[in-house]
């Protein structure tokens, strides 16, 4: 039988509860309700069974790298998403319970909440709120979809890059996502982003080495540092999140194998084309032919100054998603106080703003730039307040709405 022992980190009870119970014993949930975690409750399988109808295909939401996802509801009726995740992934069941705890504590508008978990034998499911409209993946490519207009494209590019940024600058521990992609930034029926399946890397990950066991991440997402050192960092976080950026603008796939040859990569594809923009003003074949003239071209040059620099060759030269936040964030919540609307601040049309002429330096790989901008006085100073502390200071991971 297993050997548990509550984690260090769990607020709201005294360390005092050691048990040799087994994971899916009467005991062991009684235990667990008892010690949960935090706002996280432990579900046993037969529950879990019974409202996925048996885990039943009229239930499935879809398939991933880490699992099948099932819809559920709970008896007090909240709608639920359940990860069922795959087999074997080398993880006892204390290992489980700690990154679980940790994963339970993040709580922020954009990103999706956990509301708890199964350990039975082998098996491990986790258990999300369940996100109503569907991925941006399915927004942006699904056959038959309206067309995603640019003010909640906008909207998703700021609400995703703050789920990101908190990640990376509130959590404690810090959370590299590693998978960051459209088909994971989940939509809600007003197109608030939530961003999906952060902190799985590391439950599938084998503890004894802190290896993956297999490759993270998703091709066409990946930054190039990760296929020559196999390392995930913030920045390559940075980068992934700049394809979806380059989704955003383009309408493409980060890899289609229906473009001419030499084109596949939506990455090398766009290259030269965001320099041409960032040098000329002219977008070109960038922006998705089916927003027509439907879009704000202060906005899109702000977009397109941030996939720049996020896809950038060199990882210590992309900015810290506090960074891409704070350019992203101007162009939706420009202070409503003043009448101004979004996108026509004074600060964001001039020209030659700190914050812009920094985005441009580093979307052009200017020699000037060689640090890594952490603290760069004109991102520290030219903007105050939004979600993210810039400086990374420490805040509790549920002072978020």
């Amino acid at each position: 039988s297993a050997h548990y022992s509550k984690p260090n980190f769990c607020s709201g009870h005294s360390e005092k509860t050691k048990t040799n119970y087994s994971a899916g014993s009467p005991e062991f949930k009684d235990t667990m309700s008892e010690y949960s975690m935090g706002n996280c409750r432990f579900f046993t399988y037969e529950e879990m069974h019974n409202i996925t109808n048996g885990f039943s295909d009229q239930n499935l939401l879809g398939e991933g790298g880490f699992g099948s996802v099932y819809k559920g509801c709970l008896p007090e009726g909240r709608e639920v998403a359940i990860k069922k995740l795959k087999d074997g992934s080398g993880q006892g069941e204390r290992e489980f319970q700690a990154e679980v705890e940790i994963i339970s504590r993040v709580h922020h508008r954009h990103l999706v909440s956990l509301v708890g978990y199964c350990i039975s034998g082998d098996q491990r499911l986790l258990v999300y709120d369940f996100v109503p409209n569907d991925t941006l993946h399915y927004h942006l490519h699904g056959r038959g979809v309206p067309v995603l207009e640019w003010p909640a494209r906008v909207k998703i590019s700021a609400g995703s890059a703050k789920g990101i940024a908190y990640l990376h600058e509130d959590c404690h521990p810090r959370i590299i996502h590693r998978d960051i992609k459209s088909s994971n930034i989940l939509l809600d029926n007003n197109f608030e982003a939530q961003v999906a399946d952060f902190g799985l890397a590391r439950l599938a990950m084998d503890f004894a080495t802190h290896v993956t066991t297999r490759v993270m991440g998703t091709f066409g997402y990946m930054a190039p540092e990760y296929a020559s050192s196999g390392k995930l960092t913030e920045k390559s976080d940075v980068f992934s999140f700049g394809v979806v950026l380059l989704e955003l603008i383009t309408g493409r796939k980060p890899v289609d194998a229906s473009n001419p040859l030499g084109d596949e990569s939506l990455v090398e594809w766009a290259r030269p084309l965001l320099t041409q923009a960032l040098e000329t003003g002219n977008v070109g074949e960038l922006l998705d032919p089916r927003l027509d003239k439907n879009f704000n071209e202060v906005e899109l040059f702000h977009m397109i100054e941030a996939a720049a620099a996020c896809i950038r060759h060199s990882a210590p030269r992309r900015p810290r998603m506090s960074q891409v936040v704070r350019a992203l964030d101007s162009l939706t919540d420009v202070d409503l106080t003043n009448g101004v609307q979004p996108g026509m601040s004074e600060m964001f049309n001039a020209p030659n703003t700190a914050e812009i002429r920094l985005f441009q330096r580093m979307a052009f790989g200017s020699q000037d730039f060689t640090t890594d901008f952490t603290q760069s006085s004109s991102w520290n100073s030219s903007r105050q307040g939004g979600d993210v502390d810039a400086s990374g200071g420490p805040r509790h991971p549920q002072s978020q709405p």
